[in-house]
């Protein structure tokens, strides 16, 4: 399949995901109201300041809006969503409509991220578990640079590359016999979704799409950003989760991995 193909059968299966964020739509909204800010502890650091540089943020594949809205609870002037799922970007526009919230939302793939936003970011913020579904880094990293201002920052916080070959339900680092290459190359698929993210029951009980993910080393993450022309300014690793990946593991043991990462980047 190509790109495009592949995208869409991504699409297929991230509306059949919404089931669940719709589900959380009202609960979303009093988080929100209540001056939430979704963000795992190593994201805030990042993020700093907001309401003294950033204008307009740019959530690129920001599934239900919370976390594009929790920017704007953080100091963003005004926040934009891009998804690719119209029922994931009909939740972020039901949660910014009863918030009275500075939001724009765009339902398309991120590869086709609207003109009309080109050099109007302060920041463009993705991760948790976005990246693995976008089959072409270079052309993602081409429009982040087009998004950007000058000296406008790119904010990546991720799944670090090496979590990827630990099998998920052991209770010992093990590789995985379908994800335990670090160096895989080409689409790795999947039907549905696992309970860890979500159930059988929220999503219906019904036959789930297959979909499509790219795994990449740090390598792969970070050199397509640099030659689209920006620059790398700050990397970390961090021992934090976003989710319980492995929820067997003895947490002594997942401390000492690096199940996350830090990238901030800018654009000259």
């Amino acid at each position: 399949m190509d790109i495009q193909e592949l995208h869409a059968q991504n699409r297929e299966a991230w509306d059949a995901a919404a089931i669940a964020y719709e589900k959380q739509i009202e609960a979303d909204i009093e988080f929100l109201r209540r001056g939430g800010k979704n963000f795992c502890p190593p994201e805030f650091s990042f993020l700093d300041g907001l309401e003294d540089w950033c204008n307009r943020a740019i959530h690129l594949q920001c599934a239900g809006g919370t976390d594009t809205l929790s920017l704007w609870n953080h100091g963003a002037h005004e926040v934009v969503g891009v998804d690719i799922s119209e029922r994931m970007i009909g939740c972020g526009r039901r949660k910014s409509a009863a918030l009275n919230a500075p939001a724009t939302w765009h339902a398309c793939d991120v590869l086709n991220t609207p003109n009309e936003l080109d050099g109007t970011a302060d920041l463009v913020y993705t991760g948790r578990g976005a990246l693995c579904w976008v089959h072409d880094l270079d052309a993602w990293a081409a429009v982040v640079h087009r998004l950007l201002k000058p000296g406008g920052r790119l904010y990546i916080y991720e799944g670090h590359p090496v979590t990827w070959v630990w099998d998920e339900e052991t209770d010992h680092l093990k590789l995985s016999e379908e994800w335990g290459d670090y160096f895989h190359k080409g689409q790795l698929s999947s039907e549905g979704w696992p309970d860890t993210y979500m159930t059988e029951e929220e999503l219906g009980g019904k036959a789930q799409p297959t979909k499509y993910e790219t795994h990449r080393t740090v390598a792969q993450l970070i050199n397509p950003i640099l030659g689209a022309g920006l620059q790398l300014d700050r990397l970390e690793e961090h021992p934090d989760e976003f989710y319980d990946a492995f929820p067997n593991l003895p947490t002594e043991i997942k401390q000492r991995l690096p199940n996350t990462i830090s990238l901030l980047i800018s654009k000259p």
